[in-house]
């Protein structure tokens, strides 16, 4: 072949890959394209092409000429220094070229693999990237001794350096496409493939699968208290037990601390119901994370595909509605989507929209409830409780906002406002000389998992010249269970040591009140409406208010007893020891300007009668 004829045939093989490479073929069909118009090029050359991967395996990539046994057969042998031509090209970073392969020691070991085929002589070069990384190599197999004429040489300089270009670009192109579609913490796939998947999967219509959404709990508590390097491992091994657990490629990573799987062939309850029980005992076995130990807790939600939702928007929606419902009444649990859950969960949004708006427009107006010496009547202090002024007027108490306060913005909120409210309020009596020894405050977990009640405490009262002392935080067992253990005894001890009290609200309704106040220390304990309710029968709400009131004394708490509608009621409890009070019997919660009325004339019907009275706000 003339030289120039051999040039233009070189230049037009350089042409025809770097075109398919533009036009974004796959790499192994580029490769065996190479091979083939090199072999037309040499004839009697057997041409191959192998990788390898991260632990320096080799892969092989291209040979047509060669029968697919032998690619199975070189697949996954690690490269060396005696590793046939092509592991030890790569090995050394430099061309190995064996003219006998039956008495070249470089194939001992791997002869039999190439000498039945015919092959006798092996030229492998390597294939290195721009930043010096052998990637690959590119080898000529003879069918006789020999070594390799000039032109096959420039053959192998120009194929050496085509391969390069193709594999570093189809590098490119596999860290761009996991960049896109997979999570680089976790390396699942991430919310654009999720994306992907779930609306492929609800296009084909008999697909059958079900959605089961993921939250970790805790998670930004961990992220304020340890730092965010053991948030991120938290994320990292909760993701990996997912990932285990799940059917290969269908767990996903979708936002910060929240997860998907998708189910195939799911189409019955107790299916998903399996899948989500694996996946929380998967989560059972504490993490070290920088020496301290950490039990991974998630909460689900599930739907399944056609039942729960025919489309993607709709199965995306009706199990986030699960996972929400999850969060709220079963966390560290599993729901699946039942068809009330969407009715409640848009009117929880409604009602969240709407106490936004009257936050926003300055419509929450603090009420305050009288808490009473049930042995003589006196007002002791008051209870602050958020009511709404509506668009038309209508004032509405927590109980028609309740959803709204489970949204831990809104209730942060909700707190900024009552807490200079309260104080301003609190400052207007004391210019009065009305005697109003305290004020009761109902904070929830939002407010200390935000982290800054006690300076927003401190702010409101100073501005209002309040001593902290006039005010009790009241807390409830959700408060406690709601966060870190450790956090929340935090602030309640900051906020002691500031001199504000500490109350324990509705005592009794939630989970192991008395382990709660060995680790929570608190001031005050305020039984439950629904043990005062049947006090007077004797019955068993009798001997636990009593042993309650006991404990409390014993470890010098103050009591106080909710809910009281009754006369009977008030002396039973008082008989019991019980000092503090407040209900109905006494009066309804009222609009702070008709507080110093109330206590008026409270006090003179007092001193006017032996009965004590029962008022009414208005």
């Amino acid at each position: 072949m003339r030289r120039h004829d051999s040039v233009e045939r070189l230049q037009s093989l350089q042409n025809a890959i770097l075109e398919s490479i533009a036009r974004g073929e796959e790499l192994a069909a580029i490769m065996a394209t190479l091979c083939k118009r090199v072999e037309a090029l040499a004839p009697g050359v057997v041409c191959s092409v192998v990788t390898i991967d991260d632990d320096f395996q080799l892969r092989p990539l291209a040979a047509p000429s060669l029968p697919r046994s032998y690619g199975e057969a070189i697949n996954g042998i690690p490269i060396g220094p005696r590793v046939g031509s092509c592991g030890t090209a790569i090995y050394r970073k430099s061309p190995v070229e064996v003219t006998d392969i039956a008495n070249d020691p470089l194939w001992e070991g791997y002869r039999g693999l190439v000498l039945p085929l015919g092959l006798r002589a092996c030229w492998s070069s390597p294939i290195a990237a721009r930043d010096g990384r052998v990637v690959g190599s590119f080898a000529f197999y003879y069918r006789e001794p020999r070594g390799a004429t000039p032109f096959e040489r420039r053959i192998v300089e120009t194929c050496v350096h085509l391969c390069a270009i193709a594999i570093e670009h189809e590098e490119v192109n596999a860290r761009n496409h996991r960049l896109a579609y997979f999570d680089t913490l976790t390396g699942l796939p991430n919310r654009a493939r999720f994306n992907e998947a779930i609306a492929q999967a609800t296009r084909q219509p008999s697909s059958r699968f079900g959605l089961i959404l993921i939250d970790i709990d805790h998670l930004k508590a961990v992220n304020d208290t340890m730092g965010h390097p053991v948030g991120d491992r938290l994320i990292e091994v909760v993701g990996a037990r997912l990932a285990s657990v799940a059917p290969k490629g269908t767990a996903f990573r979708i936002g910060g601390d929240e997860f998907a799987v998708l189910v195939p062939g799911c189409d019955k309850a107790g299916q998903l119901r399996g899948v989500a029980g694996a996946i929380l005992a998967a989560m059972h076995l504490p993490i070290d994370c920088e020496g301290t130990s950490i039990v991974p807790s998630v909460t689900i939600g599930g739907a399944i595909a056609g039942e729960d939702g025919a489309d993607s928007v709709t199965l995306r929606q009706n199990a986030d509605f699960a996972l929400y419902h999850a969060k709220e009444t079963r966390r560290g649990g599993y729901v699946r989507f039942k068809g009330g859950l969407r009715t409640s969960m848009t009117r929880r949004i409604q009602t969240i929209r709407s106490v936004g708006d009257a936050l926003s427009a300055g419509r929450l107006i603090p009420y305050y409830q009288p808490i009473v010496r049930l042995d003589t009547g006196e007002v002791r202090g008051m209870e602050a409780l958020a009511r709404l002024r509506l668009d038309d007027g209508r004032v509405v108490a927590a109980g028609e906002f309740q959803d709204a306060l489970l949204d831990p913005k809104l209730a942060h909120r909700i707190s900024n406002q009552m807490l200079p409210a309260i104080a301003c309020d609190m400052a207007h009596w004391r210019r009065e000389g009305l005697s109003i020894p305290f004020v009761g405050l109902n904070v929830t977990s939002a407010d200390f998992q935000k982290g800054d009640l006690v300076q927003r405490i401190v702010r409101a009262f100073e501005r209002a010249q309040v001593p902290l002392e006039h005010l009790v935080v009241e807390i409830t067992e959700q408060v406690i269970m709601g966060g870190r253990r450790d956090g929340v005894a935090r602030t309640m001890e900051a906020l002691r040591e500031r001199g504000i009290l500490v109350a324990l609200d509705d005592f009794g309704t939630g989970f192991a009140s008395l382990t709660h106040l060995l680790d929570f220390p608190v001031d005050t304990i305020k039984i439950d409406k629904s043990f005062v309710a049947g006090i007077e029968g004797g019955t068993r709400n009798s001997a636990i208010v009593e042993a309650l009131i006991g404990v409390a004394s014993r470890l010098g708490m103050r009591i106080v007893a909710e809910g009281i509608e009754t006369d009977g009621q008030a002396r039973r409890l008082a008989g019991m020891g019980c000092c503090l009070g407040q209900g109905y019997h006494y009066s309804r919660p009222m609009p702070a300007e008709a507080v110093s009325a109330f206590v008026g004339s409270f006090s003179r019907a007092l001193s006017n009668s032996p009965a004590r009275p029962s008022a009414s706000a208005a």
